[in-house]
């Protein structure tokens, strides 16, 4: 009987824990911006928009992802 409520609390923490991780996890989205390439045809060339003259883009929302920087790497002798 002892054993099955240490099992139990155990069990609530846990997932008390994990709700909590989720929610801190939300709040901080990734930054993130908008990547623009010209559209191109079959035959590799620029598709180009009749109205506006301009070629068409196809655009991207791109997560900004940190850089780490590490140790230098030692040189052999």
């Amino acid at each position: 009987m002892k054993h099955q409520i240490k099992y139990f609390i155990l069990a609530v923490s846990l997932c008390l824990g994990a709700m909590a991780g989720s929610a801190v996890a939300e709040d901080a989205a990734p930054a993130t911006k908008k990547v623009c390439v010209d559209a191109q045809g079959k035959d590799g060339k620029p598709v180009i928009d009749p109205k506006t003259k301009k070629p068409k883009q196809n655009c991207r929302e791109v997560k900004i992802h940190k850089k780490h920087e590490g140790t230098a790497v030692p040189t052999k002798k």
